[in-house]
């Protein structure tokens, strides 16, 4: 039997194929029946042009609809799908067709579709195994060279199977999709949910808040990532009524603020659902759906996900191996072998702990570790209590090079405050070799297309902060 993604999502597709798929802003609707079709003849057509089983197709474009349909013609056609960031140079474009080595690469995704409908459409499915290729996800690169996370059929499939049970996921369901579709969570998490379901998604090129805001009104569920809510309680038409109809408020791809989380409980009566997750495997953990979702946790791990802690202390970095996990990077053996352990586990990089009851808590990356005269600091225990005092909105800690300490801890904040009083206020919940020797206000801080503050780009900006 066929392990194809695609023949798993059409299985569950409505049985009857008129029903909508994506709402358009513009108020137009697409139905199933009418993406199954143009799958089958982008699939036709690839096939026609050449491609073969285990092809790569790398597709750069704005989110739309035709990006949809060429992804699942991809799956059909049995070859696996790269997406790449629109707003991605040539120069890193370059990088990643080189290293992909795509047979094809589209640019136009309503252009390529158009020009499918004369193509024979794929009758069936091209047959895949549970190990085959699916898709490469490229990792942001921010420690180095991007690196291709191969993501198998039966990766995408597992991890699809348990978050369209964990969160309650049912044909009645209106998915609100505001999200970039060149990365896992708009791309896997949300869409595979709603196709798994055979729901519509009310399909909108990016976040807008006025579009947000109609879209609440007929959506079940709203995955976004921190941004999209500090917006939304930024919005003074925003309130309990206009979350009323939401039955699901779900948050990933960058840490939630623990304010956050507490204001929009105060406004709505609702608390956000936090996940964690990363490229290599999708979705790791989740807050339940019924039950306790605690401010700062990212709940338990997915079933059949193995977690631990690494290097025998309380607090560590994050192992896992399961279902879910990808095979491997894409044309690198040396850093594969050099992220997993003896027994198969993968090395997130990320750092945290495991409470007795088995929730888990993130403190940072590994890379972002401070090291200040011998002692470690984990950055995310004194963002916590930072972003906690009067002034500041939110922090971001990194470690500098110091003459005396060889690192020094800074927090780049914004908002507005006094730099001295902050420190000795936050001295009252740290100990002094935890404390932040400057902290600086700033307008914004640098963030990647999910949200992520880039804290690789604020120590080269403050690198010689304790040097002057």
């Amino acid at each position: 039997m066929s392990a194809s993604l695609f023949e798993l999502l059409a299985s569950r597709f409505p049985p009857e194929r008129s029903a909508p798929c994506f709402i358009l802003s513009d108020g137009r609707e697409i139905s199933y029946g009418a993406l199954e079709s143009a799958a089958a003849r982008v699939a036709g057509r690839l096939i026609a042009e050449g491609l073969r089983p285990g092809d790569r197709v790398a597709l750069q474009a704005e989110k739309s609809p035709e990006a949809i349909m060429i992804y699942l013609g991809v799956l059909m056609a049995g070859a696996a799908f790269v997406p790449l960031n629109a707003a991605y140079t040539k120069s890193e474009v370059d990088y990643f067709l080189g290293d992909a080595y795509p047979r094809v690469f589209v640019t136009d995704p309503p252009t390529f579709v158009r020009e499918a409908e004369s193509a024979e459409a794929l009758a069936r499915p091209v047959p895949r195994d549970a190990g085959d290729l699916a898709s490469l996800i490229y990792t942001s690169g921010t420690t180095g060279r991007s690196k291709g996370a191969m993501l198998s059929h039966g990766n995408l499939a597992e991890n699809a199977l348990a978050l369209h049970a964990a969160w309650g996921f049912t044909p009645k369901d209106v998915l609100l999709h505001a999200l970039p579709v060149f990365h896992v969570h708009g791309l896997f998490v949300a869409l595979h949910c709603a196709l798994l379901s055979g729901a519509p998604m009310i399909w909108l090129p990016k976040f807008a808040d006025a579009e947000v805001l109609t879209g609440l009104k007929r959506a079940t569920v709203m995955m976004g990532v921190p941004t999209f809510y500090t917006r939304l309680l930024a919005n003074p038409a925003f309130n309990r009524e206009s979350a009323s109809n939401i039955r699901l408020f779900i948050s990933g791809s960058a840490p939630l603020l623990p304010s956050t989380f507490a204001q929009f409980e105060q406004c709505t009566g609702q608390r956000i659902l936090e996940r964690y997750g990363m490229s290599e495997a999708v979705i790791i953990t989740s807050n339940p759906l019924e039950g306790d979702r605690i401010a700062g946790s990212v709940g338990f791990p997915l079933p059949g996900v193995e977690l631990r802690i690494g290097g025998g202390e309380e607090t560590g970095v994050i192992q896992i191996r399961g279902p879910s996990v990808f095979s491997a990077y894409w044309r690198m053996p040396e850093k594969t072998a050099e992220e997993f352990t003896a027994d198969g586990f993968f090395i997130t990089g990320d750092v945290g702990r495991v409470d007795p009851d088995g929730r888990v808590w993130i403190s940072g990356r590994a890379k972002d570790l401070i090291i200040s005269g011998g002692y470690n600091v984990y950055p995310k225990e004194v963002e916590l209590v930072l972003d906690e005092l009067p002034g500041v909105t939110e922090s971001a800690v990194i470690g500098l090079p110091h003459p005396d300490f060889g690192e020094g801890v800074a927090a780049i904040c914004t908002g507005k405050g006094d730099e001295a009083g902050i420190i000795v206020a936050a001295r009252q919940q740290l100990a002094a070799y935890k404390l932040p020797k400057r902290v600086i206000f700033v307008n914004d801080l640098p963030r990647n297309a999910m949200g992520k503050v880039q804290k690789n780009l604020l120590r080269q900006t403050y690198a010689t902060l304790f040097q002057r």
